[in-house]
């Protein structure tokens, strides 16, 4: 494939993933108005134009079944937008189940491994078509409505008038007249001001009054406001109730499915359905001010591959490094009294060139942090999903989804994130009958938190169900031979709750398509320490248990320490560091085999680098202590020196080391010498986990790459 026809291909892929992930939004919250009995109807709307854009453009790009789907999902949504399908929850289901296929398809174009069953979803789908309504009398009867504007209403409008005239919302005339030089806007106003209380059916010109420069439209809406509220929204605008007459009725073809129970008028709709992404849409076939702003916004922003961003930071990091070994050399010069004059004007051009480089660095950064919102979007429908399969009743409930970070880090998250949501609903939260009986609400709760803390951005996945029984945890490490039963009785509640994350642990009794495969948290570990972070683990039996993840915000460019144990000299990430002070060799004890010293009253384990990488470097009396914190987690690392702090961009050590574990990869310092990052994450677990007293493991492994 040409570097053309690449380039075209993730274009179409970044696009078609952006209205998957906007449909998904939309789902949910209609999904959550369907239950609450008021879903909007310019939802139902906006997801129809978005599976008709996915069409178009699977189409003119040759993707076929990823065409076909998007046909079926739009005429199901036609059905459901125009009444002939209920919107109810069998509905949203094959709704949903739509969106995952097309995700599904998109990640095969990707080139990942998925199943897509296709045929599964067209039957679900067609199945919705089958069910006819009875011939009714036409509401529109009884309203003294004006021929001519019925005649150019669309199939859409009118089902939509015909819908509040059978609920009997009262319908009205607007007449407003605009400058043609300030249409957009000033109908977009209008638009804003009504949408809260009042469905905007349709507007029309009204040729006959409009002038050179003027245009007046006819609006008619559909509201339950009273006429004296809706006065003072539209100003001077005439705006007069449509009257009723008797007159016997006709019939008329078979109405809405369903109109009474399924959308209604947004005027009743709750304010919670008009926030976030919903909030101030209104897609009207003839709304050209929107489609108008639409054009503009798309203007002003620019896709970007987020390779050329990695490229970028890599330049910047090495500008990085060249700033850093010129200071060095001014630091030389300045010893030079002849060459003061030349040494500070070579300091004032080096302080413009730092700030100017670490301008440089926080707009790159800026620009490839996004908001964990996104990803939480993509779990709330697993959640949905899930809990449906289990006939549970579950609640998500996110806070802090504007909490921005490095999109590289996002992609990887997705997987463990959904790991745990599929083990809270599935294992965490109790069936309805169960919490019934002990209680508790019918349906359960999990929360996703998410929160900047420093240099590091945390994430909790929370539930209130039934909670970690250590006990079977620990019966079920026994059965399973991962530790043997003189270990296990040294083990506190809390370890024995870590042992979950120990590979092949589960305590499913059958294999199902979410667990028992002995495939679990210890992935969902090892992929987080990937990323430079770790997981905690916080369960009470019968209240609920939290997953705390603990992530760097970007991974691009790093402050790190500079440090020496005899000959060798390593990095650490300064996000990890909390405090260096000198060692004193009398405060070091041993407590059941580990080196401990007393910081500000806590006790606080240590490991000598040296011993734990078998350096060969012979021990010393005196170093210093670095003392390093992750989540909930501390130890000190014993070293013999400290070089002080630099920027560093981390390199990959290679396809032959990458099973090497306890360094993240290696850096150049700029002074001809290439140090190797450690791995804070692999350091506390090696030293601090549960899993290093009940496995046969050594602490030498780190360095050979064993395992943990």
């Amino acid at each position: 494939m040409s570097d053309e026809a690449d380039r075209v291909r993730d274009e179409f892929l970044a696009e078609s993933q952006e209205i998957v992930e906007s449909l998904s939004r939309d789902l949910l919250l209609l999904d959550h108005g369907q239950k609450h009995g008021r879903a909007d109807p310019d939802l139902v709307n906006s997801v129809f134009r978005g599976v008709h854009t996915l069409k178009g453009i699977a189409g003119m790009f040759g993707y076929r079944e990823l065409s076909e789907i998007a046909h079926v999902l739009e005429d199901l949504l036609d059905h459901l937008r125009l009444g002939r399908v209920q919107l109810a929850q069998s509905s949203l289901d094959v709704l949903f189940e739509g969106v995952e296929v097309l995700q599904r398809l998109l990640g095969a174009i990707r080139g990942e491994v998925h199943e897509v069953d296709i045929a599964s979803f067209r039957r679900s789908a067609t199945a919705l078509f089958g069910a006819t309504a009875a011939p009714v009398t036409d509401p529109l009867a009884a309203y003294d409505l004006d021929p001519s504007m019925l005649g150019v209403l669309t199939e859409y409008e009118e089902h939509r008038l015909r819908t509040n005239a059978e609920m009997r919302v009262p319908l009205y005339r607007l007449r407003v007249r605009f400058a043609l030089s300030s249409i957009d806007t000033d109908l977009d106003g209008l638009k804003s001001r009504l949408k809260p209380v009042a469905e905007i059916i349709t507007y029309l010109p009204s040729v006959e009054s409009s002038g050179d420069d003027t245009i007046e439209l006819e609006v008619l809406l559909a509201s339950a406001t009273p006429l004296s509220d809706l006065r003072q929204l539209v100003g001077d605008a005439p705006i007069d109730a449509i009257a009723t007459r008797d007159r016997p009725s006709r019939t008329m073809p078979p109405p809405p499915a369903g109109s009474g129970g399924g959308m209604v008028a947004p005027s009743v709709a709750p304010p919670a359905m008009r926030t976030g992404e919903g909030e101030g849409r209104d897609l009207a076939p003839r709304d050209a001010g929107a489609e108008a702003i639409a054009v503009r916004a798309v203007a002003k922003t620019v896709r970007v591959d987020i390779s050329k961003l990695d490229h970028l930071m890599n330049v910047i990091g090495e500008l990085g490094i060249v700033r850093s070994a010129v200071g060095r050399v001014l630091d030389r010069l300045g010893a030079r009294s002849d060459l003061r004059p030349i040494t500070a004007e070579l300091h004032r051009i080096h302080r413009s060139f730092e700030r100017h480089l670490e301008a440089l660095q926080d707009g790159v950064l800026d620009v490839r942090m996004v908001p964990l919102g996104q990803t939480f979007d993509r779990l709330a429908r697993a959640v949905r999903q899930v809990a449906r399969e289990h006939e549970k009743e579950v609640r998500l409930v996110v806070n802090g989804g504007d909490t921005e970070i490095d999109k590289l880090i996002v992609e990887e998250l997705i997987d463990p994130l959904l790991h745990l949501i599929r083990n809270a609903v599935g294992h965490g939260i109790e069936s309805r009958d169960q919490r019934a009986r002990i209680g508790k609400d019918p349906t359960g709760i999990i929360a996703l938190n998410a929160y900047q803390k420093g240099n590091h951005v945390v994430i909790e996945v929370e539930d209130d169900g039934a909670g970690i029984d250590a006990q079977r945890v620990l019966a079920r490490a026994v059965e399973r031979k991962l530790l043997d039963i003189q270990s296990a009785r040294d083990l506190d509640d809390q370890e024995i709750k870590q042992l979950v994350f120990l590979p092949g642990f589960s305590t499913a009794d059958e294999v199902t398509d979410l667990s028992g495969r002995g495939v679990g948290l210890d992935v969902v570990r090892t992929n987080i320490g990937r990323l430079g972070g770790v997981i905690d683990l916080h369960s009470t039996t019968g209240i609920g248990t939290k997953f705390t993840l603990t992530l760097p915000i970007t991974l691009a460019i790093l402050s790190a320490l500079v440090m020496r144990v005899g000959n060798h000299t390593f990095a650490i990430p300064l996000t990890v560091v909390q405090e260096a002070l000198f060692l004193d060799p009398n405060a070091i004890r041993v407590v059941d085999g580990r080196e401990m010293i007393t910081l500000r009253g806590q006790s606080l384990p240590v490991v000598r680098l040296a011993e734990l990488f078998r350096t060969g470097d012979p021990p010393r009396q005196r170093g210093y202590v670095v003392v390093t914190s992750l989540g909930q987690r501390r130890l000190g690392i014993v070293v013999d020196a400290l070089e002080g702090q630099q920027d560093i961009v981390t390199k990959a050590l290679g396809p032959s080391l990458a099973s090497v574990r306890g360094f993240a990869g290696a850096t150049d310092l700029g002074d001809q010498r290439v140090v190797l990052v450690l791995d804070a994450p692999s350091l506390l677990d090696e030293v601090l986990s549960a899993d290093t007293r009940v496995a046969s493991s050594s602490s030498h492994d780190l360095a050979r790459g064993g395992p943990s």
